[in-house]
């Protein structure tokens, strides 16, 4: 019959393990897996992925911390506009009753000409938020998209550096 080691055993002897896990590799915070062919050790492997990411950036002109703060920039910026255009119906109400409240005086009826020009405001008002929104969306997917061309070159210029010092290299 087998001996059994104990569950706790068996966590203590996995912990160092489990910290060693842990630690990425900068290549690896990419998604890009480099295994040394020649059997270089972590320390090794840490200097060649910082000269090749050094490398990778002067040659390409992308910087990845770079390009991920610009997108969280666009992003932040599409939830303003998307903010922003909430109000827009109630602006265009109040611009409409207004105009409507004006026009309906000269006619006669500002009360009626007030109601038909706020239903009139928030119409035109949503329809501005709405196409606002729509530009704001058109251009975080552009940015998105140019973003992920960056990074895509980027990483073909990483990984063919590593490459170079005797690394497999995946992404």
């Amino acid at each position: 019959m087998k001996k059994m080691l104990p569950a706790a055993a068996i966590v203590a002897a996995m912990l160092p393990l489990v910290g060693h896990a842990q630690q990425k590799t900068l290549a690896a915070s990419m998604e890009i897996y480099a295994f040394p062919k020649n059997g270089q050790t972590p320390d090794v492997q840490s200097k060649d992925e910082a000269a090749c990411y050094q490398w990778a950036v002067q040659n390409t002109g992308v910087d990845p911390a770079q390009a991920q703060k610009q997108s969280q920039q666009a992003a932040a910026a599409q939830q303003q506009a998307a903010q922003s255009g909430q109000g827009s119906g109630v602006r265009g109400a109040a611009r409409g009753a207004a105009a409507g409240a004006l026009i309906g005086g000269i006619a006669g009826d500002a009360g009626k000409g007030a109601a038909i020009g706020a239903t009139t405001g928030v119409v035109a008002g949503r329809s501005r938020a709405r196409g606002a929104q729509q530009q704001a969306d058109q251009q975080a997917a552009a940015t998105h998209q140019a973003t992920a061309q960056q990074m895509e070159g980027f990483k073909k210029a990483f990984s063919a550096c590593l490459e170079t010092k005797q690394y497999t290299v995946k992404y």
